[in-house]
């Protein structure tokens, strides 16, 4: 098997399992007793905090933790939502092809009185930095862009729209699921007030992330009921989640320049071989992505098809984002840089990591090319593109 869905989710890592097992064992008391093993606890909630904010440049007073990146997001918007509202300012800026966790969020909002700009993407899958400070108003309490696109792995100018709102003295979150152990991301240098991140996508378990909330920001309750997280996430704490996340994360930000060099290497392979396949394009900006982002169109095949038999190869993929996977609706993502219905319609996300090899690459690309030529065999539209009834556009 080859696994190839690392944006999806990855396979926890030794050190993030064996830590999570021991916490289990031996520090199964509950943090916020006064007794020893309860002290026990609080100190490896602790500690955990500290090295999660060692690895992003973070003051340990501005970690709070989460189910996962979607509740973090959440409490980020509506926290500087609510800010904003105390101020009379209502506008908030992000753009076309942000996570759901997002633009669901942002939808919420706008039935509470709130105004939404939410900007174009190119087609390179970029946002400009320019357009950003074109869009804040006076009224303007917020902008959310996210580090790396979840579909396409774009990188966002982010260290460059941080510092256009913090000189307009705008709050600035970003959507760091993809990003976080993948990218060095300083939040100081970054300009970020707000960042958001989820354990599985670095080696670490699900259900348990973090949000970064600078100092000075007043964070809005979304789960009431306790005083944990310092009064703003109730709730008994995850602690050998947390612990085994901050174990990934380390292990992860400490391996980063040589992983993301192996994994940029095996990437471009994988870009150049796919690319050889007629008429396919390459999703979003072939330098400013991801290490480990590869996603692809095809004209006249669907991407479900193709993920299916990819599977039956033994070769795990995605058509886009996990969270979406079983709809028919073609990504938004696709649609937001450009891309035509027919077109999103036969889309390929491979997403890999520093497990794999050349050899593996390889046997993906060969795998993809034969299962994408064998499925335009009998697809009647590939037929009306070779015939000219209808023009390619890829």
């Amino acid at each position: 098997m080859i696994y190839a869905d690392n944006a999806a989710t990855t396979r926890m890592s030794e050190a993030a399992i064996n830590t999570m097992v021991s916490v289990m064992k031996e520090t199964y008391g509950n943090p916020s007793s006064l007794y020893s093993i309860g002290q026990r606890a609080k100190e490896v909630l602790e500690q955990s905090r500290e090295d999660i904010a060692g690895v992003i440049n973070a003051d340990v007073r501005e970690i709070y933790f989460t189910s996962g990146g979607s509740e973090a997001d959440n409490q980020a918007i509506r926290s500087a939502a609510e800010i904003g509202r105390k101020k009379g300012k209502l506008h908030i800026i992000s753009s076309a092809f942000e996570h759901h966790a997002v633009l669901h969020t942002l939808e919420k909002l706008k039935k509470e009185g709130f105004e939404v700009t939410l900007l174009d993407v190119h087609s390179d899958g970029l946002i400009r930095p320019e357009e950003v400070r074109n869009a804040i108003r006076e009224d303007t309490c917020l902008v959310t862009i996210m580090y790396a696109n979840n579909e396409i792995g774009t990188i966002q100018p982010i260290r460059e729209i941080g510092a256009i709102c913090r000189e307009k003295n705008v709050l600035f979150h970003t959507d760091a699921v993809q990003a976080v152990a993948h990218l060095p991301i300083d939040v100081k240098a970054d300009n970020i007030d707000l960042l958001s991140a989820s354990a599985h996508k670095f080696h670490g378990p699900k259900g348990v992330g973090f949000l970064y909330a600078r100092k000075g920001i007043l964070l809005s309750n979304i789960i009431e009921g306790g005083a944990q997280e310092r009064g703003k996430r109730a709730g008994t704490e995850n602690v050998p989640g947390i612990a085994a996340m901050a174990a990934a994360l380390k292990e992860a930000a400490e391996k980063l320049p040589e992983n993301a060099a192996y994994i940029t290497r095996l990437r471009d392979r994988l870009i150049d071989g796919i690319s050889k396949i007629p008429h396919c394009a390459l999703n979003g900006d072939p330098v400013h992505r991801l290490p480990g982002n590869v996603s692809f169109c095809f004209e006249g095949i669907e991407g479900e098809s193709l993920l299916l038999l990819l599977d039956d190869r033994g070769i795990q993929a995605s058509s886009g984002s996990a969270c979406t996977s079983g709809s028919l609706d073609p990504s938004h993502v696709l649609l937001a840089i450009g891309r035509v219905h027919d077109v999103a319609h036969g889309s390929l996300r491979l997403t890999i990591d520093e497990s794999l090899t050349e050899s593996d690459i390889d046997e993906i690309v060969k795998n993809v090319a034969e299962v994408v030529n064998y499925l335009r065999g009998f697809s009647p539209i590939w037929r009306d593109l070779v015939s000219g009834k209808k023009q390619f556009i890829l």
